[in-house]
């Protein structure tokens, strides 16, 4: 009964693939931003790639710092404090005003993938083999789907802002 909240098991599913999708809304927040900060901050090819690098490079660091903390703490806790830890840079991103800053926070807001692991973690933890693979199957995918939801999201309350007249400096 994937609807059903009343064992432990389906709620920590639940919580676990809301937490994993809220990590990669976080995560790919930035993206739809990237062409207009581009142009705002004045930035080059490279300097893009430089960011989307150091974004990728923040999640697989904390990736393999993720397995020993779930074998210690268990996955609840931590996955929480990487949420709280990645929301901080993702509500600052309209203080960057250059590629170092960029690449600074995206190296930050990119610890927030790294919740994959506790995503799996938990699941794991949650489940029988006879069914743990499909769970973990669900999990990480509605948590991926995160992702493209923030391209939607994004792009409804960004452009419109353009049509109002916004430049593009003061919508992002």
């Amino acid at each position: 009964k994937l609807c059903n909240f009343s064992r432990p098991h389906m709620r920590a599913f639940h919580c676990s693939w809301f937490c994993f999708f809220t990590a990669f809304f976080i995560w790919f927040a930035i993206a739809p931003l990237l062409p207009e900060m581009k142009i705002t901050l004045g930035l080059n090819k490279q300097e893009i790639w430089t960011s989307n690098i150091c974004s990728v490079a923040g999640t697989i660091f904390m990736r393999f710092v993720n397995g020993p903390i779930c074998d210690k703490y268990g996955a609840r806790i931590p996955m929480g404090i990487i949420l709280v830890s990645a929301s901080i840079p993702c509500a600052l991103t309209g203080l960057v005003t250059n590629a170092t800053n960029l690449a600074v926070l995206r190296f930050f807001i990119g610890l927030g993938g790294s919740t994959f692991v506790m995503c799996q973690y938990w699941t794991s933890r949650m489940f029988t083999k006879e069914v743990v693979g499909t769970a973990n199957a669900l999990v990480g995918g509605w948590g991926n789907l995160g992702g493209g939801v923030t391209q939607l999201v994004m792009g409804s309350c960004l452009f419109p802002l353009f049509k109002l007249g916004m430049s593009a400096e003061m919508a992002w």
